[in-house]
């Protein structure tokens, strides 16, 4: 067994647990078989890059970052990650935490730029200062 596909399995299985789905549903959600599902998570095979972006979309995480896992594509040349694609991908979050902080941010983009008149001032999306707030955050 290669380590790289043990350590790409136990990142899918590690994602599709923050998920609560089983394999079977995973299965389901990227159009593969469950035993398919199951031998990657294993180590035991090497998905395609079709495969691998079925199951990223079926767990709402980057596909880029199941490529580079996978050696597909090299991590010197991934394009700096996006503050979506980083929520999308954190393993230590669920789906509704991921939902959450994902209309934050766009609540948080959105009255930033309406405090610079619509424009970003040059920013990417990832470098868009947070407004200060006091209070709790609901």
């Amino acid at each position: 067994m290669e380590d790289r596909l043990v350590e790409l399995g136990k990142y899918i299985r590690s994602q599709r647990e923050v998920a609560r789905i089983s394999v079977r549903r995973l299965a389901e959600l990227a159009e593969v078989s469950n035993p398919y599902v199951s031998q990657i998570e294993r180590g035991l095979r090497k998905p395609s890059a079709d495969v691998l972006q079925q199951i990223a979309k079926a767990l709402h995480i980057s596909s880029e970052s199941l490529y580079v896992r996978a050696g597909i594509l090299d991590p010197d040349r991934v394009a700096t990650v996006s503050v979506v694609d980083a929520v999308r991908g954190d393993p230590h979050l669920g789906p509704k935490q991921k939902q959450a902080l994902l209309r934050l941010y766009e609540q948080l983009r959105a009255e930033a730029a309406e405090g610079m008149g619509g424009a970003e001032g040059g920013r990417s999306a990832g470098e868009v200062g947070m407004p200060r707030r006091r209070g709790r955050l609901s």
